[in-house]
């Protein structure tokens, strides 16, 4: 019976846990070469002058299978190059890629493990994505198998990967993120505009671009998920950042604190510069209407990079913190740990599986990461100046905070999350205050999250 409610338990959260990267489409690339084998020397027979048949390659000897699965649909091309590499260096292995959408990714992977079986290795979401996992035994726990791979990395990323009520490392961390806003470079150049350094004169510029013809901000609130990367985006600077954290994490203040209720309510201030009828446009509408410079700016995570490179290779676009009311404010972004890649409990292909997660560990895979799909790796050692995108949002990150619902408050039913996605989307319409919103969450959270409690 403890069984059966630990699986119920974990499909509940998973089904309304929300990945915030979620759509960043790889730049097009060219696919490389596979390593062909190496063919014997041809020779000739003196007398015969008939050349011999070729050496056949050496038998890699029994070949291994495994199944990899992914929420990344966008970097289908991006894994077959990786897996190219990884087979053509570990000729016994083959790699299966099952790339799921990831509205239904966290489902169906709960399904295939609760009932013994899913892929050998897969991407895992951070912190209370992983823990459900790890706690209900799906999870192969990393810490003696893949030491010195893991060693490597920083304890932030390592944290995302921890399940607390074990201790043990479960996953290779992989990306990591931030969140911002996007302007489009030609529109304030066309416009005479700058870089704001005050929400006032951020204001002015989406009335600028408004005024010229332009949709101010691109978001809309059909999904609930863009209502709390928004927050992500505008609220750290105005509810305290890292010292807010710290002491709602220990139960110090509340959600109902005036500073994140006058950050919750700033989004308010946003809505007459996003598209018509806003409720209704999708992620995806979004995506190419900043894009196509329909709209001057876009509020969202670094993961976007590569998708609007690839919607408009003309677009130029550069990306701010949001500013407070004074110049001398501090301006901050969100930032989280992204994804791991983790080992199935049950695979029966444990040391291919180790050999592939190796390969994730690695620079090699970490700098194609950011070469090509323009993200932020967790992998150490890097060079990440020849991509002037990644050294700006890591010039900005110098003024991070956690990426307060997902880091702090995605651990339990009702998450943290589900709640204010629900609540900012009645709020943008008139259906609720800032201090509802607000309410609403410290509600549901209190049920499960000890120091509120």
């Amino acid at each position: 019976m403890l069984k059966l409610k630990k699986v119920a338990t974990l499909i509940c959260l998973l089904l309304t846990a929300t990945l915030l990267l979620v759509a960043c489409a790889s730049p097009t690339t060219t696919q490389p070469q596979t390593p062909s084998d190496d063919a014997s020397e041809t020779t000739q027979d003196d007398n015969a002058n008939q050349e011999e048949p070729a050496t056949p390659p050496e038998d890699p000897g029994e070949i291994v299978t495994l199944d990899f699965w992914t929420w990344r649909v966008e970097d289908v091309e991006f894994y077959n190059r990786m897996i190219d590499i990884f087979e053509s260096r570990n000729p016994n292995i083959r790699v299966n890629q099952n790339a799921i959408r990831s509205t239904d990714y966290n489902t169906m992977l709960t399904a295939a493990l609760a009932g013994g079986g899913g892929p050998d290795v897969f991407m895992s979401r951070p912190y209370g994505g992983i823990a459900v996992f790890a706690e209900s035994g799906f999870m192969m726990p990393l810490d003696d198998l893949l030491p010195e791979e893991l060693a490597t990395f920083d304890q932030q990323s390592l944290n995302a990967a921890i399940a607390a009520a074990t201790g043990n490392i479960y996953g290779v961390p992989a990306v990591s993120q931030a969140v911002f806003i996007f302007y489009n470079t030609d529109i304030y150049e066309e416009l005479g505009l700058s870089i704001p350094t005050t929400w006032e004169e951020f204001l002015s510029n989406l009335r600028a671009t408004q005024d010229a013809g332009y949709v101010g901000i691109a978001n809309g609130t059909l999904e609930g998920w863009i209502g709390e990367l928004m927050l992500g985006a505008i609220g750290p600077t105005f509810y305290g950042a890292n010292d807010f954290f710290d002491r709602i994490m220990s139960g110090e203040t509340t959600f109902e604190d005036p500073a994140f209720i006058a950050a919750v309510d700033r989004l308010n201030e946003l809505a007459p510069y996003m598209p018509n009828q806003f409720e209704g446009v999708a992620y995806t509408d979004m995506q190419i209407s900043f894009a196509n410079g329909i709209s001057a700016h876009f509020i969202g995570g670094s993961f976007e990079a590569g998708t609007f490179a690839d919607l408009n290779p003309d677009i130029n676009f550069n990306i701010f913190a949001t500013p407070g009311d004074s110049a001398s404010d501090p301006a901050y972004v969100s930032s989280w740990a992204d994804m791991n890649f983790s080992i199935n409990a049950n695979t029966s292909q444990l040391d291919a599986s180790l050999e592939l997660l190796r390969f994730f560990a690695s620079q090699e895979f970490g700098q194609a990461v950011v070469d090509q799909l323009a993200m932020i790796t967790s992998v150490p050692g890097v060079d990440v100046a020849a991509n002037p995108f990644i050294a700006r949002v890591i010039e900005l990150q110098e003024n991070s905070t956690p990426y307060l619902l997902l880091v702090g408050f995605r651990f339990e039913q009702p998450t943290g999350s589900s709640l204010f996605q629900a609540a900012v989307q009645a709020m943008m319409v008139g259906d609720m205050t800032a201090a509802e919103v607000a309410a609403e969450v410290q509600r549901g959270v209190a049920e499960w999250f000890e120091p509120f409690q």
